[in-house]
């Protein structure tokens, strides 16, 4: 049975994929005490990257907001992994975003919104989070946007 935030998701039509796997040496996610830290996720849509390339360029302000918002639901399926219940997650504590960027691109944080405007649509207040937004000049891929998280875990 669906807990409290698989329902809410399902009432946005999101319906989680399954926890992408690692594509280098290292682990999804670890848990610590209460901490749910889960590795940098990027748009990952059936196994494929959905938006490649850089903002500000080939890439619109509007797919970039989608692709960060894509990285938050791979990070939620990464949270059902680690957690088994979406409802042990009490609160998002950070969210840390890399956009592909060439040095003239300033809309860092906008598109980052993606991923934090998903954050509060779905856990309401216990979804606001610190965040850091910060522009590189490529990310495995070529994917556009890549989005990693810390949990609080009940």
């Amino acid at each position: 049975m669906a807990g409290r935030i698989e329902a809410r998701l399902s009432e946005i039509g999101i319906t989680l994929p399954e926890a992408p796997a690692p594509v280098a040496n290292y682990v999804p996610f670890v848990i610590s005490g209460r901490l749910l830290v889960i590795s940098g996720q990027i748009p990952l849509v059936e196994g494929k990257i959905a938006v490649t390339g850089k903002l500000g360029a080939a890439v619109s302000l509007e797919e970039g907001r989608r692709a960060a918002r894509l990285c938050f639901i791979n990070l939620l399926a990464q949270a059902k992994a680690a957690a088994r219940d979406l409802d042990q997650v009490v609160r998002v504590v950070r969210l840390g975003g890399f956009i592909a960027a060439p040095p003239e691109f300033a809309q860092h944080a906008l598109v980052m919104n993606g991923a934090s405007d998903l954050a509060v649509e779905v856990f309401g207040e216990a979804g606001r989070h610190a965040r850091t937004t910060i522009g590189v000049p490529s990310l495995p891929g070529d994917a556009a946007v890549e989005v990693e998280g810390l949990f609080e875990l009940a």
